[in-house]
C-alpha cells in the first residue's frame, strides 16, 4: 500500500475564460468509483445547456483507477490532459469535470489541451489539497485515574485520536504511522507505568 497521497481538500468549482469560452472546473474528492460517477452527473444536471462537459478522476492510493473522457471534444484534447494534470499533482481520489460553454472562437488542439488541463490544474491551486497518510488502527484500554492525562499527551505530542469510550476502564483509538508502533507501545508503557494495555488493529488513512 502507498504510505501516503494528496487529494483534493474541498469540493468546489473554478473558472477560467479563453477566447470567450467558459470553463468551470468542479472537483471534488471520490472514495470510490461510483462517487466519482455520481459528482459527474451531478455536474451535468446542473449545466444541461453546457456544450461539453469533460471529466478525469483517480481512485485508489496507488492510481489503480483512471478514467476520463472527452464528451464530444476532439480525442485526446479533455479528458486526457485533465487526468494528466491530477496524475502530475500526484492526487488521488478525486474527481474533476470540466464544464465548457463554447464561445464561438475555436481554440484547435492544442488550445483546448491546454485549456482542459489549465482549468484543472487552476482549480487544485486554489481549492487546495491534503495530504493523507497510511496509519495502523490502534486502541488503548486504561484506567479512569490516568486516561484524562494519557489523552492530553497523545494530543500535545500529535496523536491522531480518533474516539474515546468511557466504560468501566477507558479505551482510546488512535492511528500510528507503521514506523512508530514499537516507539509508540515503549513511550505508552514508560507513561503509565505499564497499566495501559494497547492492541494493534487494521490500517486506514488519516490526513497529515
Amino acid at each position: 500500500m502507498q504510505e501516503r497521497y494528496r487529494t483534493v481538500a474541498r469540493v468546489g468549482v473554478h473558472e477560467i475564460e479563453i477566447n470567450k469560452s467558459r470553463f468551470l472546473c468542479s472537483l471534488a474528492p471520490a472514495a470510490t468509483e461510483q462517487e466519482a460517477q455520481d459528482f459527474i452527473q451531478r455536474v451535468r444536471k446542473e449545466h444541461p445547456g453546457a456544450t461539453h462537459n469533460c471529466y478525469a478522476y483517480v481512485i485508489g492510493a496507488d492510481g489503480a483507477v483512471q478514467k476520463a473522457s472527452d464528451d464530444g471534444e476532439p480525442g485526446g484534447t479533455a479528458g486526457v490532459p485533465m487526468l494528466q494534470m491530477l496524475l502530475r499533482r500526484e492526487v488521488r481520489y478525486a474527481v474533476a469535470v470540466v464544464t465548457r460553454y463554447y464561445g464561438g472562437v475555436k481554440l484547435g488542439a492544442g488550445g483546448l489541451i491546454r485549456a482542459y488541463g489549465g482549468a484543472v490544474g487552476e482549480a487544485l491551486d486554489t481549492l487546495g489539497t491534503i495530504t493523507r497518510q497510511r496509519f495502523r488502527l490502534a486502541t488503548v484500554t486504561v484506567d479512569h485515574q490516568r486516561a484524562g492525562k494519557l489523552e492530553n499527551d497523545l494530543r500535545a505530542t500529535g496523536r491522531d485520536v480518533r474516539d474515546v469510550r468511557y466504560a468501566a476502564e477507558v479505551t482510546l483509538e488512535i492511528g500510528l504511522p507503521e514506523a512508530d508502533v514499537e516507539a509508540f507501545r515503549a513511550w505508552l508503557a514508560d507513561t503509565t507505568a505499564g497499566t495501559a494495555v494497547l492492541e494493534l488493529g487494521g490500517e486506514a488513512y488519516g490526513t497529515v
